[in-house]
C-alpha cells in the first residue's frame, strides 16, 4: 500500500469528522498526524462558512497549528465542558471502539480533553482496525521523571515490557507536561480493562493510553470510502 494512498484515507476521514462540527460548539482538537488533517478541514470550513466555534487543543503542536490557521481557541477556565472531542487513535477495537492511544507523545493532555468531553469521535485509516488492542503498537504509559526507575520495575512486574522511549537525541523524550514515556508491550489483549486497572495503580505513572469508553464512533477512511463505525460493545 502506497503512503500517499493512507494518506488520502486519513484525510477523507479527517474532512468527514469536520463536518460533525456545529456553530456554538466548544470543540477538542486532537494531536497527531490524523487529527492535523481535521484541523486544517475544521479551519476551511470557519473560514469558508462563518463556522463559530472555540476549541481546546491537546497539545502544543495543535495549538500551534489552530493559531497559525486562526482558529478560536478557549480554556477549561472559561468552559468546563466540551460538546465534541475529533481525535486519532494508534489503535481502534472493532465493536466496543476501545483505543490506543498516545504514541505521538500527548496521551495525557489527550484524555484530559477526551474525559471532559460529552461525545468523542475517532478519526483513522483501515489499517488501524483490530480485533484486540495490542495486536498492532504498545500501550504509552507517561510518568514522571522522579525516581521513572522504580516505576519502570513496577510496569515490569505487571508484564508490561516496558521501554523508555527516547528522543532524537538519545535522551528521554520529555512530553508536554514535562514528563516521560515508556511503551508496554503487553501484546494482543484478552481483558483490556483488566490492564487498565492495573496501570491506573501503578505509582509514578501519571496515565496511559490505553481509552476505553470514551469514543462513541469511529469515522475510518479506507479502500471503500469513508466508513461511521458505532460502539456495539462495552468496552
Amino acid at each position: 500500500m502506497a503512503a500517499t494512498e493512507q494518506d488520502q484515507w486519513k484525510k477523507a476521514a479527517a474532512e468527514a469528522a469536520a463536518r460533525l462540527v456545529q456553530s456554538g460548539m466548544v470543540v477538542g482538537l486532537g494531536s497527531g498526524s490524523t487529527a492535523a488533517l481535521f484541523v486544517s478541514a475544521l479551519a476551511q470550513r470557519i473560514s469558508q462558512e462563518n463556522l463559530r466555534i472555540v476549541a481546546i487543543p491537546t497539545s502544543e503542536k495543535t495549538e500551534e497549528q489552530a493559531r497559525t490557521l486562526k482558529i478560536p481557541l478557549t480554556t477549561f477556565a472559561e468552559h468546563a465542558r466540551i460538546d465534541l472531542t475529533i481525535d486519532g487513535a494508534d489503535e481502534v477495537e472493532l465493536g466496543g471502539l476501545g483505543l490506543i492511544k498516545g504514541h505521538g507523545g500527548a496521551l495525557l493532555r489527550e484524555k484530559i480533553v477526551a474525559a471532559a468531553g460529552q461525545r468523542m469521535a475517532v478519526i483513522a485509516d483501515e489499517t488501524k482496525l483490530v480485533k484486540r488492542l495490542g495486536s498492532l503498537v504498545s500501550v504509552p504509559v507517561e510518568v514522571v521523571p522522579f525516581g521513572w526507575q522504580t516505576t519502570e520495575r513496577r510496569l515490569r512486574d505487571i508484564g508490561g515490557n516496558p521501554a523508555l522511549r527516547l528522543d532524537v537525541g538519545g535522551k528521554p523524550y520529555v512530553t508536554d507536561g514535562g514528563n516521560y514515556i515508556f511503551h508496554c508491550a503487553f501484546k494482543p489483549m484478552e481483558n483490556p480493562k483488566e490492564i487498565a486497572h492495573h496501570l491506573d495503580h501503578v505509582v509514578g505513572a501519571v496515565e496511559h493510553g490505553l481509552f476505553l469508553g470514551f469514543a462513541s464512533e469511529a469515522i475510518i477512511g479506507g479502500r471503500d470510502g469513508v466508513k461511521v463505525l458505532e460502539k456495539t460493545s462495552r468496552s
